[in-house]
């Protein structure tokens, strides 16, 4: 009854499919930066979501206040994250041309 149709839909989506797990395999390999405190700290991690680096200015390390550096760690450790997945979602959407794709794809 579809006959050729179905054959294309079916091989469309392979495509798609295959596509989006390369790209998931390319961002995985991208680094994220987020920062806090106006850049004092930053954090990178990458798209498997591993830290890779922490940076901190010596002005922001106060003995006295070690609470606003770990709070300043944190920050910037969860920016990065949200980075990661936020550009992680919006090039999948790209390659799924407007498809809803279900939570936790990435």
């Amino acid at each position: 009854m579809f006959g050729g149709n179905m054959q294309k839909a079916m091989k469309q989506m392979q495509k798609m499919q295959a596509d989006m797990a390369k790209m998931q395999e390319e961002l995985k390999e991208r680094l994220f930066e987020g920062t806090a405190g106006g850049g004092v700290v930053k954090v990178v991690v990458s798209g498997h979501k591993e830290v890779k680096e922490v940076l901190i200015s010596p002005d922001v390390v106060d003995p006295e206040d070690v609470e606003m550096l770990q709070d300043l760690i944190v920050a910037a450790t969860n920016e990065a994250l949200r980075i990661a997945d936020k550009t992680m979602e919006q090039e999948l959407k790209k390659i799924a041309g407007g498809m809803k794709l279900p939570p936790g794809l990435f």
